[in-house]
């Protein structure tokens, strides 16, 4: 029986697929649920699983764009599987055949080199040469009676412009439709939105100090590190719940506010940036967060995150810090209207109650869309992350470090 594998639609909005890999050859015998392909969408790139065991006909390439439910292979289920590894054909080595000898050709004769007078140039030659500091004497011109030309003086002396043997190659590779979808949406988000960026930085003392503490006990019992992200996250969700505007999208001619916090993560992945978000943060602990943001990350790096997993998000956080960004304006998720860009840490000299003193700081930016959020709102909305960044125990522990820690 011939078994006709179509392409399943990994999500509503998507229409077409892109074969990523073939993780197997044509003709090779394929057991039920291995995976065969990996296929992108624009959303995320998925493993294709074999619907039944057989042998496989592969009935697209590599790169081809294929619709959701065409056909891109064949399976005969009732093929026997073969025993052992199908022996390899070996393509045997042809011996040398013997080569015919060949009249020995007659050697070129030396052409007769022409000795052209020195010394000589034409007025636009010399003008060159003279620019360059070279004597018309070195050079053999080939004008008349070995005269030197003006293309003599420019071939003579290479311009900086000129090529002058390091590599000038160039690739030329197709962009994954996963990346193509990224910068559609990138290009949109330009497009469409009044995106303006505010920045704040934020003493990060108290965070180091917590962690230098705590960081050991809670990864001995959680089996999470305590990372940045549990205390940007949830200071973001303070914020959020401050001024809801930030937490809110336009749909049509109206805004669309939310009662929930569901924070977009971006994260780098082998296909490149991915967005995995984390649900309902607003319920989530330190650890909670923490074993969240460490799931998505690997679940992305592995190449194994969901469509489900990166839709929605109603607020982005992006750190560049990780790769050494001192400052950025980051550029909206969109529908989403904010997102926030952390950066790395630099210990700079600050004034604290009057005397200078050098602190770990991290400057930090929120992008938004300022058809919905006012100026008032993004700034006051950063100055509550950085409010709760620089008093965590506070403000995001209830001033019950150990409780919050889950220690």
């Amino acid at each position: 029986m011939i078994l006709e594998m179509k392409v399943p639609s990994p999500g509503e909005s998507i229409k077409e697929v892109e074969i990523a890999t073939w993780l197997v050859q044509d003709g090779d015998y394929v057991e039920k649920d291995q995976a065969i392909a990996e296929v992108d969408s624009d959303k995320a790139t998925l493993e294709l699983p074999a619907e039944a065991s057989g042998i496989i006909t592969l009935k697209a390439e590599e790169g081809d764009a294929v619709a959701v439910g065409a056909v891109v292979c064949l399976i005969d289920t009732s093929a026997a599987k073969p025993e052992g590894d199908a022996p390899k054909v070996e393509k045997k080595e042809e011996a040398p055949k013997a080569e015919t000898p060949k009249a020995e050709a007659p050697k070129p004769v030396a052409a007769e080199t022409k000795t052209y007078a020195t010394g000589s140039a034409s007025p636009a030659a010399k003008k060159i040469l003279a620019e360059k500091g070279i004597s018309a004497s070195n050079i053999s011109g080939t004008g008349k009676d070995g005269r030197v030309t003006k293309e003599d003086a420019v071939s003579a002396v290479p311009s900086m412009g000129t090529p002058t043997g390091g590599s000038r190659g160039a690739n030329r590779s197709k962009m994954s439709m996963l990346r193509r979808k990224v910068a559609e949406r990138l290009v949109e988000a330009k497009n469409t939105t009044a995106m303006l960026t505010t920045f704040n930085e934020v003493d990060m003392s108290p965070i180091f100090a917590l962690r230098d503490e705590h960081k050991e006990t809670f990864k001995n019992k959680h089996n999470v590190s305590l990372g940045f992200m549990s205390f940007f996250t949830l200071a973001v969700v303070r914020a959020l719940k401050m001024y809801p505007a930030v937490n809110s999208m336009i749909s049509g001619n109206e805004m669309v506010s939310y009662d929930f916090c569901d924070i977009s993560i971006a994260v780098s992945g082998p296909k490149g940036l991915m967005v995995p978000v984390i649900r309902n943060a607003e319920n989530l602990s330190f650890r909670g967060v923490e074993s969240e943001v460490k799931r998505l990350a690997l679940r992305a790096r592995d190449g194994q995150i969901t469509v489900d997993e990166m839709t929605g998000g109603t607020f982005t956080i992006t750190n560049g810090g990780v790769f050494g960004s001192m400052l950025s304006t980051p550029i909206i998720n969109p529908p989403q209207s904010g997102i926030l860009g952390m950066h790395n840490i630099v210990e700079r000299p600050v004034a604290i109650n009057g005397k200078v003193e050098i602190r770990p700081i991290m400057y930090v930016a929120l992008s938004y869309d300022h058809r919905i959020i006012d100026g008032k709102e993004s700034v006051g909305f950063l100055v509550a992350v950085k409010e709760a960044l620089e008093n965590p125990v506070e403000l995001l522990m209830n001033n019950d470090v150990k409780k919050a820690l889950e220690l």
